[in-house]
């Protein structure tokens, strides 16, 4: 996948964590599409460490990979920042 679909899923992916996780009214476009990449990575990892498909392309799945990963990121940044992330 090039760098250009890596933006735009990350962008949908971040975007949709963010509003998920009512953190999307205090981060801009810049902030989701870091962590829907960041997310996408992380996802992608935890998939394929419990055998799944990770990130296969530009489609469905990987969407809902990248959210997963994004959604688990904001998580662990509420959790080091305290509650008010």
């Amino acid at each position: 996948m090039n760098i250009l679909l890596w933006i735009i899923l990350g962008g949908i992916a971040g975007w949709l964590a963010s509003i998920l996780m009512g953190t999307n009214a205090r981060q801009g476009c810049l902030a989701d599409v870091l962590i829907g990449i960041v997310g996408a990575l992380l996802g992608g990892f935890l998939f394929n460490l419990l055998g799944g498909a990770g990130i296969t392309g530009f489609n469905l799945w990987s969407l809902f990979v990248a959210v997963l990963g994004a959604v688990i990121l904001i998580a662990l940044l509420r959790a080091f920042r305290g509650a008010r992330t």
